[in-house]
């Protein structure tokens, strides 16, 4: 196989190319013109990601339609110098969302994007538990927990909400939390009730009910048979208008 003899090369081949070592001070318009320029000698390409936020800069992503035009881009690639600095090629380790389009029906390509928010939202709520345990982490007490590692902390769903250990009591604020099946709305107008949430949240795959608090206005739980309905809620509904001033609603996954 081709991939088992590129250099820097440790994904299975796959149409999109993961560039990495970019220069971050161009302008994004800039970047992605000269990288078109440069892999569309290689195939046809049919999608182009490179953000300007700081967790993506100097990276970008290069689908092609098929996976021999990657495999030629990288072998030829590897290595090349844009803007002073060499690119480092590698295939992506999942599928992009143009593939997914072109390959799947629209039904699958909803599925995939599912999938895809899920993933980058558990990896959020992972990233956000390890920067709190850094900013609550004593001074001089790293090296100690390192060596210790006395319990390792769970990456999983409810990642470095509650521990034993008074060193790691970190809380993942609500905006990255990890998926499940129940969403928390917030910021509701006091005359809705649950007939008018159900109108809302009832349209969403495997819906089963709303739960309102007693005692507290503006508040609901919403919950699903899966994770994909609430995924798919909290995408289409956050930030939604309600009432007669469209106060905007909060929606975030329930912290577990």
């Amino acid at each position: 196989m081709a991939v088992a003899i590129q250099a820097g090369v440790t994904n299975p081949p796959s149409p999109t190319v993961y560039v990495k070592n970019l220069e971050e001070r161009i302008k994004i318009d800039q970047l992605k013109e000269a990288l078109t320029e440069i892999f569309s000698e290689y195939g046809n390409i049919i999608d182009l990601v490179a953000r300007k936020n700081l967790r993506a800069k100097g990276q970008a992503f290069v689908v092609f339609e098929d996976t021999a035009s990657a495999e030629r881009a990288i072998q030829e690639v590897q290595g090349f110098e844009l803007f002073d600095k060499p690119m480092h090629l590698d295939y992506a380790k999942t599928k992009s969302d143009a593939t997914a389009l072109q390959q799947g029906r629209p039904e699958e390509f909803e599925s995939h994007k599912r999938r895809r928010l899920a993933e980058k939202e558990r990896k959020q709520a992972y990233q956000a538990a390890e920067e709190q345990k850094k900013l609550k982490r004593p001074a001089g007490a790293a090296a100690v927990a390192d060596a210790a590692t006395a319990r390792p902390a769970k990456a999983a769903r409810g990642a470095g909400l509650k521990s034993s250990n008074p060193s790691a009591n970190a809380v993942v604020p609500e905006e990255y939390l990890p998926p499940n099946k129940t969403l928390f709305v917030q910021n509701l107008p006091e005359d809705y009730d649950i007939d008018g949430l159900t109108a809302i949240f009832g349209r969403f795959e495997g819906f089963r009910e709303v739960r309102l608090v007693p005692g507290r206005k503006g508040i609901a739980f919403v919950e699903y048979e899966a994770e994909a309905g609430a995924i798919s809620a909290k995408e289409n509904t956050s930030g939604m208008g309600l009432g007669l001033e469209s106060k905007p609603i909060k929606v975030v996954y329930q912290r577990q």
